[in-house]
């Protein structure tokens, strides 16, 4: 009974901290569509469910078995060798003598997938921010099914799949770099490619200020992602059937909260200094760099490390943010600031409190920057070649909205046309 108590808790504890990670996606598509302007919105709508429906079936068909099963046997068996065990089949059919071998994995197999797949469709969600107001739509969607079917999983198999990465003993207890550095590198790669938007860096040097359409919106959808993030982090635990387990979470949870408190109010505090007022976005994403930045480490046992990983974070990511607008990198919900710059500061951080090697660390960074940095040129790069990758300069000027759906997100409001675009 107690085993069977075990696997009931730790498969029920990865299905709800799925379902939480999941809603994340709806943060995500908050954060964006408040961010860009109203003539632009329902395209973002779509493409964050777009990019989670993909996610899914990528991972499902291909990704799973990359990060888990491995290049060389996937290619050698040429078929798909993941979905309900043999033995939970026969469970289900009613073999009852099949239950002790159901048990002995700890938890229910899909249960397991559901939750990993989850956090592809973050790393899909993290690019999608930063490319808004000219990606093609379609041209978006491509790239989403390669992130998530191939370069997202190679990064996994090289770390939570048991690969080289791990057994060096590389730290990433919930995706500081795995994640979210990934989805950061790829959308870096995306912003070079696909370029600024136009009129956002002007011939005299300066750069247009394009405010948040909806800030009711976006912070609407920072709090969902802090909500999100909880399971995010406490369900990287992996288990629920103890004490040890409650207690870690308990742990796990406090320090998420915390970093993001410290990531806030440091974000904040900069934010005149570096930007001449107090910025919304800046706050904001100060906020999600010090989630991003605990990430990697959240289940220390000092709370104190948490602010203050988390305070770093966000004042890493306020720099980042500035830096970026100064070498015209334009990122319009500052993604690339929050989750690949703060997840490099995370990643480096478990040295100072969890007990990571700072050399295997540096190297964990590095070489899947260059990996995801390099695969995501490319492919950007044959997506330019093949289909484009921005849309025309009407459409920009005139909204994706209309333009590629026929639809306006607020039909009812008069679109004022911006003279620089």
């Amino acid at each position: 009974m107690a085993q069977e108590t075990q696997f009931v808790l730790n498969s029920f504890s990865f299905l709800i901290w799925g379902v939480l990670i999941m809603w994340m996606c709806a943060g995500f598509t908050m954060l964006e569509s408040g961010s860009v302007r109203t003539k632009n919105a329902s395209v973002i709508c779509l493409k964050n469910v777009g990019l989670y429906a993909i996610a899914g079936l990528m991972f499902y068909l291909i990704g799973y078995n990359l990060m888990y099963v491995g290049v060389d046997d996937l290619i050698g068996s040429f078929r798909f060798t993941y979905g309900t065990s043999e033995a939970e089949k026969a469970l289900l059919g009613g073999d009852a003598d099949a239950a002790s071998d159901v048990l002995e994995n700890g938890y229910s197999v899909m249960s397991d997938w559901f939750f990993q797949m989850v956090f592809v469709a973050t790393t899909a969600s993290i690019v999608s921010g930063t490319l808004a107001e000219r990606v093609r739509l379609w041209s978006f969607f491509v790239f989403v099914a390669v992130l998530t079917a191939f370069i997202y999983p190679v990064v996994g198999s090289w770390t939570w799949g048991g690969g080289w990465l791990s057994q060096m003993g590389f730290q990433d207890f919930a995706g500081s770099t795995i994640v979210h550095s990934t989805g950061g590198w790829a959308a870096l790669a995306g912003a070079i490619i696909v370029g600024a938007r136009h009129g956002k860096y002007r011939e005299d040097g300066s750069v247009k200020v394009t405010a948040p359409s909806n800030v009711p919106v976006v912070t609407l959808g920072v709090f969902i992602l802090w909500m999100g993030w909880f399971a995010f982090n406490g369900g990287s635990q992996l288990a629920l059937s103890g004490v040890v387990d409650a207690v870690a979470i308990s742990n796990i949870l406090v320090n998420t909260n915390l970093a993001a408190c410290g990531g806030f109010i440091a974000a904040i505090a900069l934010s005149r200094p570096i930007f001449g007022r107090v910025d919304l976005m800046v706050s904001l994403n100060g906020a999600i760099a010090g989630l991003v930045s605990i990430t990697a480490g959240p289940d220390i046992v000092h709370q104190y490390w948490a602010i203050m990983i988390g305070a770093v974070g966000g004042a890493v990511c306020a720099l980042s943010m500035k830096i970026l607008e100064q070498i015209r990198v334009d990122d319009v919900v500052g993604a690339i600031s929050a989750h690949l710059v703060a997840g490099i500061w995370g990643t480096l951080a478990v040295c100072i409190a969890a007990g990571g090697n700072l050399l295997v660390q540096i190297v964990g960074i590095l070489v899947i920057g260059a990996f995801v940095f390099s695969a995501s040129m490319l492919t950007w790069y044959a997506i330019r070649q093949l289909m484009g990758v921005r849309v025309t300069l009407d459409v920009e000027r005139h909204g994706q909205d209309v333009a590629e759906l026929g639809i306006e997100a607020y039909p009812e409001f008069v679109v004022l046309q911006d003279p620089d675009l």
